[in-house]
């Protein structure tokens, strides 16, 4: 066994070396998903699957499946079948379970011959071909609709480029020039993986860095157990649901799960999920997996790095051909609109056993947009793109949160007003906190923001909104927040809902406004200081009337607390709930 000192250099050294990979990533990716959203992850993987290292930032459901699509290339070409210089890509439904736009480029390090690990970075490009545009359409009802399949291709070989498969790529998607940038730079961070890992195997010798390697699973393992046993023993439920699986637009989709709590291990039960749908909204199992694994780690270990050994303790079962576990040729264009709920569900039923840790839940969607069209003063196509943050819940501790992306998503970013107005020909009136957005409570929900954004000449929107049917709930007295919601304005004042479409036309002088879920309030709002009510007031969180009505506070236009009015409408309350 390694020693302790070296062991934490090895540990410290794998995960600066994956923040590298993902900073050559940022710094030369053509797409501003990937510079500016940060819509990637970068992991180094062993030959099995297992995840050696990530870096700190990137979206933590990328990282389920990112051993899978390294071993299903292993299934095709065998552990020999690799060598210095390869570069393979993979998007793989059947392995990956993810929408065809992650793809995943992986390289195979070597040291003194033998294979040791791979380097791999998993970006969402832009296009790949079939009938969507930045990403899955809301249309299709099979995955041969989305685009192209990429099974474990190698597009270099020994450093030589496989021109066949280059060019069948390129001539089958609409903005190769942005794709083929990415995958350079994905290549570039790969090369920056194998270039330190030799560095680090050429230090120490490979027996102990496999040592220091298998001394940080088990150091995580030994933490992560017993974060569970403090969990009390028992099987805990929960219920939600989605709008729907758009096709199929006036059925709701449920989502029920079972969390088990069994000594020092924690068995997620998606036996209850609905069987695989029409629409596009299915997951392949890693979608189950990374479920299970992001609330794992927000309840286990929320501040440590991520390793295979700290997901010891966790077991999920899913059978195959359900909603996260779907199978060909399930179509899987918005294979992560489901998770933010499903994590929320997750942590609403174990909300019982952990009541000062669990919050309420959050905007509970991924929502974003895609514009698109022919830019007529570059004359060239465009297609701009962006994620929207939301609130999320209330906490024993705290209000919670403005304006953050999803609870799946990480360290991503919208992009910012400025970089879309210059890139394309797009004008944003506005992007602000959403008032009253947030749910009432002791603490308060975070506020969802609102945006306006349109131009002045012809285009054609993509959206991918849920949870507008059913709002952020509240916990242990908290009130529910406001839910998610998109529309399209046009000049004379009339609206028409677009919270799921693909290829809607926005005429010149019109604007799209996506209008984000608060989170959930925690606790009764009765019990709520009134002066922080005051305040919320005055910084336009929270309305007049909404601070009456939901809080019982009473203040003037300007947020003046009158607090002799305050102090018997809520004794009034109090003996009234109901009124």
């Amino acid at each position: 066994m390694a020693d302790p000192i070296t062991l934490e250099v090895v540990r410290n050294a794998l995960v600066a070396y994956a923040d590298e990979m993902a900073t050559v990533l940022c710094r030369t990716a053509y797409n501003m998903m990937i510079f500016e959203v940060r819509d990637y992850c970068v992991g180094i993987v062993d030959p099995d699957g297992n995840i050696i290292a990530q870096n700190t930032g990137g979206l933590p459901i990328f990282l389920a499946d990112l051993g899978t699509a390294v071993t299903a290339a292993i299934e095709i070409y065998g552990k020999d079948g690799f060598a210095p210089g390869d570069v393979l890509v993979s998007n793989d439904p059947e392995k990956c379970g993810q929408h065809l736009n992650n793809i995943v480029v992986f390289t195979p390090f070597f040291h003194d011959g033998k294979l040791v690990a791979f380097p791999a970075l998993r970006a969402h490009w832009i296009d790949v071909g079939g009938g969507s545009r930045g990403f899955g359409s809301t249309s299709t009802e099979e995955i041969f609709d989305e685009g192209l399949q990429l099974r474990a291709i190698k597009l270099y070989a020994g450093g030589k480029p496989n021109d066949e498969a280059i060019r069948l790529i390129r001539d089958n998607i609409r903005f190769p020039d942005s794709s083929f940038g990415d995958l350079r730079a994905q290549t570039a961070g790969c090369r920056i993986g194998e270039l330190r890992l030799g560095e680090l195997y050429t230090k120490y010798g490979p027996d102990v860095v496999d040592d220091c390697i298998k001394g940080i699973w088990a150091q995580s393992d030994a933490l992560s157990r017993a974060a569970v046993r403090a969990i009390p023993d028992g099987t805990y439920e929960a219920e939600s649901y989605l709008d729907s699986d758009y096709v199929e637009r006036d059925k709701t989709v449920p989502i029920k799960v079972r969390v088990i709590i069994a000594g020092d291990e924690m068995t997620v039960d998606f036996s209850d999920l609905p069987p695989q749908v029409r629409g596009p909204i299915n997951a392949g199992v890693s979608g189950a997996v990374a479920a299970a694994r992001v609330a794992f780690k927000c309840l286990i270990a929320p501040d440590s790095g991520v390793t295979q050994g700290e997901f010891g303790p966790l077991k999920v079962i899913i059978p195959p051909g359900k909603l996260l576990s779907a199978v060909r040729p399930a179509p899987l264009g918005g294979w992560s609109l489901a998770l933010p709920t499903v994590i929320d569900t997750i942590l609403r039923a174990l909300a019982p056993a952990l009541p000062a840790m669990i919050p309420a839940a959050h905007k509970g969607d991924m929502s974003g947009y895609a514009l698109y069209g022919q830019d007529r003063e570059r004359n060239r196509p465009f297609l701009c793109m962006n994620i929207m943050g939301g609130g999320w819940g209330g906490k024993a501790q705290s209000d919670g949160v403005n304006a953050s992306v999803s609870i799946c998503q990480g360290n991503v970013q919208n992009a910012p007003v400025e970089v879309q107005e210059s890139y394309y020909p797009v004008l944003i009136d506005r992007h602000e906190l959403r008032a009253d957005s947030g749910g009432a409570g002791r603490h308060r929900g975070g506020l969802g923001v609102e945006m306006a954004v349109g131009g002045e000449q012809e285009m054609f929107l993509n959206t991918q909104c849920q949870r507008t049917l059913m709002p952020p709930w509240g916990l242990h007295g908290g009130l529910e927040a406001r839910p998610n919601d998109a529309y399209v304005q046009s000049p004379d004042g009339s609206k028409r809902s677009v919270v799921a479409t693909s290829r809607h036309r926005i005429a010149p002088g019109e604007s799209l406004v996506m209008l984000t879920g608060g989170g959930g309030g925690y606790g009764d709002p009765l019990e709520r200081d009134a002066a922080i009510v005051a305040i919320d007031v005055r910084e336009g969180y929270v309305g007049v009337a909404s601070a009456e009505c939901n809080y019982g506070v009473v203040v003037t236009a300007n947020g003046e607390l009158n607090a002799a009015a305050t102090g018997t409408l809520r004794a009034a309350r109090r003996r009234s709930p109901a009124a």
